[in-house]
């Protein structure tokens, strides 16, 4: 296993990959993926590529979920909204950076499997909902920060408005090879978006 974390560390940390953020690499290292994925699979567990977890859905690569949380920068006094739970290695991430983490999955066996792993790991300042990932959690909100961890073919900026001021979102958009990461802020009461890089992540349905 130290071996696997070791190798996990250099390729988050490898040319061209820029993953500085203490906090985010100290979460990455300490986060087992391994429980996250289904057996058959689990050899590959520490490669830095996607793995497919059932129901049509994938974990993504360590890299991109480090890229991800080190962008949304969540503190340990602030409440984030993950839409896209899978199989919950990202949001065991975010639940070791924030206060509280509330995520929303809509195929129900994948939400139910993620809980039974995440309470395995003793997270207990996660909130789960299966449903629309398109209307948030507005008796949750406002979020201090948005991690969307499926591709809309737009940016939903309507839950922006389940965003404090200062908020922020980080979110996949476009449609099947189209895709761009993009990083949605606030600035003098305007909210903006910047064009991160080319990814692909499943579509976000409409159920959510």
């Amino acid at each position: 296993m130290r071996i696997q974390i070791e190798k996990l560390k250099k390729q988050l940390q490898g040319p061209g990959r820029g993953i500085h953020d203490e906090k985010t690499m100290a979460a990455m290292l300490k986060t087992p993926r391994h429980l996250f994925i289904p057996p058959a699979q689990r050899k590959h567990a520490y490669e830095d590529f996607p793995l497919p977890i059932g129901y049509g859905q994938t974990i993504s690569q360590p890299y991109m979920v480090a890229l991800m949380t080190q962008i949304l920068n969540p503190q340990r006094t602030e409440s984030i909204l993950e839409i896209g739970t899978g199989s919950g290695y990202q949001t065991a991430i975010l639940a070791t950076l924030a206060c509280k983490v509330y995520t929303i999955e809509c195929c129900e066996p994948l939400i139910h499997h993620a809980q039974c792993v995440l309470d395995q790991l003793d997270h207990r300042n996660i909130h789960f909902r299966q449903g629309n990932g398109h209307e948030g959690w507005a008796q949750a909100a406002p979020f201090d920060g948005i991690l969307i961890a499926c591709a809309p073919p737009c940016v939903p900026w309507r839950l922006t408005r389940q965003l404090t001021p200062t908020g922020r979102m980080i979110v996949p958009v476009g449609n099947g090879k189209h895709q761009a990461l993009k990083h949605i802020t606030c600035k003098a009461g305007r909210w903006s978006e910047q064009n991160l890089m080319p990814v692909r992540f499943v579509p976000m349905t409409e159920k959510g």
